[in-house]
């Protein structure tokens, strides 16, 4: 019983981060790029030890993507508004395994941003 409770709090533990964060002073062109979006968010998320499941995206008319990852250990939202160089990010990871604030820091920095403001809620039982 012992070993199936330490597993269950190594990956599906009820407890787990969750990064909001905001970037500033991105390039527009970046923004606006769909798939490059895409490979960010992929690379960085699979660095900070997160499984990709699925990833879906939309790149709006005339300017802005969204980009939805559906990670095992929970989701990751990227939202840009490339008219102000500015985006909106959410990465939010159950358990142990993936470090959330790491993802959204490698993120930042693969958009070559120049701020990046991040709000970490720890979620479920510590």
């Amino acid at each position: 019983m012992t070993q199936v409770l330490e597993s269950a709090h190594a990956v599906g533990a009820f407890t787990g981060q969750h990064i909001i964060a905001e970037v500033t002073g991105v390039k527009a062109k970046r923004l606006n790029d769909e798939m490059l979006l895409r490979d960010i968010m992929v690379s960085a998320l699979a660095e900070a030890g997160a499984t990709v499941l699925d990833v879906t995206s939309k790149r709006f008319d005339p300017q802005g993507v969204t980009v939805l990852v559906l990670l095992s250990e929970s989701h990751a939202s990227l939202h840009t508004y490339p008219e102000i160089g500015s985006a909106f990010m959410d990465v939010f990871t159950c358990g142990h395994r993936a470090d959330p604030e790491h993802a959204a820091r490698l993120i930042a920095d693969r958009l070559k941003a120049q701020v990046l403001q991040l709000k970490t809620i720890q979620r479920g039982v510590q």
